[in-house]
């Protein structure tokens, strides 16, 4: 609900406001998150076993990924999405503004991205355990709704083609989750999601840049389209995941 929630209210605010009085109560906004860290009851924790150290966590889970078809095949599309299909946060602030002439367009179009989201969650949810074939979809979804929104024609077009942007890139976050943990052992499950954790947010400084780059001396609408045209690339790859 935050994310639907927050998204509006800044588009509200960041008109009579500015962008520095945002981000100040961004950052006071923290201050509940501390105190909720800070009241919780630890006797009341029940912990769980820690995973035998052995030093070399990160290199133990990509030798396990990679012995296993069905994990190496879902972590490649994964790493391949994250890093050049979920730039949109570069670069729908610009599309927005010079595409579309909305200069406060950027935090609607989030808001509906998260609408599609709590979709995205939902559908994987029902789901007791996640197949490929669902994982693909969500693939296909995001990455045709990436390629339909960087060639929308106007701000309500994009508006219609960023509900399924959000339903796509959060189901795949979803499934990719669930799988990480009903393919892996517990003393694994961890190690695991940490990779996913660097597959998702550790390749934006790699994504990022190229995204950027690409706004700047090909086209603005290409920077969104070419990542969905290399997830779709990518996505044969799932074929041999068993």
């Amino acid at each position: 609900g935050s994310r639907i929630f927050g998204p509006a209210l800044a588009a509200v605010l960041i008109g009579p406001l500015g962008t520095a009085w945002l981000f100040g109560m961004n950052a006071l906004s923290y201050v509940a998150v501390l105190w909720s860290l800070l009241a919780l009851r630890r006797s009341e924790m029940i912990p769980s076993p820690p995973a035998p150290r052995t030093g070399k966590p990160v290199r133990e889970a990509m030798a396990f990924v990679w012995g296993d078809p069905f994990l190496r095949y879902s972590f490649i599309v994964f790493a391949i999405v994250s890093t050049f299909a979920f730039n949109y946060s570069v670069v729908l602030p610009k599309l927005s503004d010079v595409q579309w002439g909305q200069e406060n367009g950027y935090p609607i179009l989030l808001t509906i991205v998260s609408i599609g989201s709590i979709g995205g969650a939902l559908g994987t949810a029902r789901f007791r355990v996640v197949g490929i074939r669902w994982y693909g979809t969500l693939v296909t979804i995001n990455a045709l709704s990436c390629i339909a929104l960087g060639f929308a024609p106007n701000f309500w077009v994009a508006c219609l083609v960023a509900l399924p942007l959000g339903f796509g890139g959060t189901g795949l976050v979803a499934s990719m989750t669930g799988i990480s943990q009903q393919k892996t052992s517990p003393e694994m499950r961890s190690r695991l999601l940490a990779l996913q954790s660097v597959a998702f947010l550790g390749s934006t400084p790699i994504g990022g840049p190229i995204t950027g780059w690409i706004g700047d001396h090909i086209s603005i609408q290409w920077s969104l389209a070419y990542g969905g045209f290399l997830s779709l690339a990518v996505l044969p790859l799932l074929r041999r995941a068993k």
